[in-house]
């Protein structure tokens, strides 16, 4: 998992065989307290599978929630681009989507 301190998502990296290459939930930005880490996911999830297809998942969860959850708008916007935002990293593979996570994975096998 990677959990940046200034960015609008998380990230999960997999090993593979596995249906998903990278899983990206769009969240609040990450705080740190006391070894913790907490956040609130915001549904949308932005997915590469191994053979690099790219597709963003749950808007309709993120829609629903909007209204059933009072989503302000700020909050929303800030979703929707940070999603945007994501698609266009993961899919041009800029880092850490691009192959750093794939030395950390290696430590691990």
């Amino acid at each position: 998992m990677l959990f940046p301190r200034d960015a609008w998502w998380t990230a999960a990296f997999y090993l593979q065989p596995h249906w998903m290459d990278i899983y990206v939930d769009v969240t609040t930005v990450p705080e740190w307290s006391d070894g913790e880490v907490t956040m609130l996911d915001l549904d949308l999830d932005v997915i590469r599978t191994p053979d690099g297809r790219l597709f963003v998942d749950d808007e309709d969860e993120f829609a629903e929630h909007q209204m059933l959850l009072g989503y302000p708008p700020e909050l929303i916007t800030q979703a929707e681009g940070s999603a945007r935002w994501l698609l266009d990293a993961v899919g041009e593979r800029k880092e850490p989507f691009g192959g750093v996570h794939l030395e950390w994975l290696a430590m691990v096998t």
